[in-house]
């Protein structure tokens, strides 16, 4: 099954302790594996592999291990991070909560899928406004997967030459499909706007051509996920090719109350008022409420006065940020 070259570059890479390219090679052998029509063993190994880098997810940030950091013209496309975050760190309503665990449960009971001739949830668009919490959960999902977030950075990916865009969207599939993880294409919108759009030029539309064509090959073991701001600005030929859509928005009273808790849990509240702040905070973001906790933690914590944690306070700082923003 395995070729001399390949078994040799694992004792080598085993050897050097190389494990981004130990890693490299056993993903080249399952899609050969897949390729010789040998489906249960090559879906085996990538478990196999799967459960090798989730053990050693932990040493991943330590000094001994190398982080896979994209190299050569990749490094100018993809950034990589390996998050610890977990989705119970982000405040989400229960049924967009429920709908990203049914995702987690199935790749992680991927195997048990595809022996019953389905493929589990891996490409999903959100949208909502900026500060909804987004980028946030593509960050937990890496963390509770256990796999490197990549994010696709558009200023490197979208150039003013004919076919240049479309040549590097085509490097990033080649990696989704070579190196399983989360990819997040974050503004989305700026790759798939309307094909029919008058103020778009020739070029964005042969890139929006080109990722449905790479979308809808891809048949990896990766997570892709697009976030917009602006879901009326995509092509909706992009709809069908997601496996789900995720709508995000501004926090209701009872979310709003919720990230406060969070946000003051370590100090004490009990002076605060939860329900008139919740008032205050209408029409803010969970990052914007964030934002206000902080700054309302900062003063407190740096007055020399030693003030106490109260509804003035914070009040006074959502106001701040409500006149700025809004």
């Amino acid at each position: 099954m395995a070729n001399a070259d390949q078994v040799k570059a694992l004792i080598k890479c085993h050897a050097e302790g190389d494990d981004s390219r130990f890693y490299s090679v056993a993903i080249q052998m399952a899609a050969q594996a897949a390729k010789l029509g040998h489906s249960r063993l090559a879906e085996e190994l990538r478990t196999l592999i799967d459960q090798a880098k989730e053990k050693g997810f932990k040493r991943l940030e330590s000094n001994t291990v190398h982080i896979n950091q994209p190299r050569g013209e990749l490094a100018g496309l993809l950034s990589v991070t390996y998050p610890k975050e977990r989705l119970s760190s982000v405040i989400l309503p229960e049924n967009t909560e429920n709908r990203l665990r049914r995702l987690i449960l199935e790749q992680r009971q991927k195997v048990k899928l595809l022996e019953n001739g389905l493929t589990p949830r891996r490409k999903v668009l959100f949208f909502g406004p900026p500060g909804t919490g987004k980028t946030l959960t593509a960050t937990a999902l890496a963390g509770e997967l256990h796999l490197p977030l990549y994010t696709i950075l558009l200023d490197g990916l979208i150039t003013k030459y004919m076919g240049e865009t479309a040549a590097k969207l085509r490097l990033i599939f080649e990696n989704i499909d070579r190196v399983r993880g989360i990819y997040f294409f974050d503004e989305f919108d700026a790759i798939g706007s309307h094909r029919t759009n008058s103020n778009d030029v020739g070029e964005i539309r042969r890139v929006l051509n080109s990722f449905l064509q790479f979308l809808e090959q891809s048949n990896s073991q990766s997570i892709i996920i697009a976030a917009t701001n602006n879901i009326d600005l995509l092509d909706k030929a992009l709809f069908r090719r997601f496996d789900d859509i995720i709508e995000y928005d501004i926090p209701d009273e009872l979310l709003a109350i919720e990230t406060l808790k969070n946000c003051f849990s370590s100090f004490d509240t009990k002076c605060l008022d939860y329900t008139l702040l919740s008032e205050k905070c209408k029409n803010l973001s969970f990052a914007e409420i964030c934002k206000v906790c902080e700054d309302t933690l900062k003063q407190i914590i740096l007055d020399d006065n030693n003030k106490k944690l109260c509804n003035d306070i914070v009040i006074n700082n959502i106001n701040e940020r409500f006149n700025t923003n809004h």
